[in-house]
């Protein structure tokens, strides 16, 4: 985790939701990572828009990315969590996606196909009830 991101990114802490006794009351585990994606300097611009289309809902209008970690009944565990998925989205974010060349399929496999075809044809054909002559 570089200095300049942990600059970059703030933490919310709410107590947690669901079963843990009425320890879930008192402590707050969950963490709230919120990462100003549109403001940030460390990420390109194209950095950020694939970023911001990676995250999908986890974004907001303002270009905020917030992500919820609550994993782990320990506020230390959960704020790792999210730190760790945060830098997972930055590390696809920066991946350059490789460009798909459209091929066409190969000879013999459209023929392979064509025939496969006929095959099921001829097949179907000789299911068919023929009248009888009267």
């Amino acid at each position: 985790m570089s200095k300049k991101l942990m600059d970059e990114i703030s933490f919310h802490y709410v107590t947690s939701t669901g079963p843990g006794g009425q320890n879930v009351n008192k402590v707050a585990t969950t963490v709230i990572l919120r990462f100003d994606v549109t403001h940030s300097v460390i990420l390109s611009e194209r950095q950020k828009h694939r970023l911001i289309s990676l995250a999908g809902k986890k974004i907001d209008k303002q270009g905020i990315l917030n992500l919820t970690a609550r994993r782990f009944r320990t506020q230390e565990q959960n704020r790792k969590d999210a730190i760790a998925r945060l830098e997972s989205l930055i590390e696809r974010a920066r991946r350059v996606e490789k460009k798909r060349l459209s091929t066409k399929p190969s000879l013999s496999s459209v023929q392979k196909r064509l025939e496969a075809k006929k095959n099921r044809s001829k097949l179907k054909q000789t299911r068919k009830s023929r009248p009888f002559p009267e």
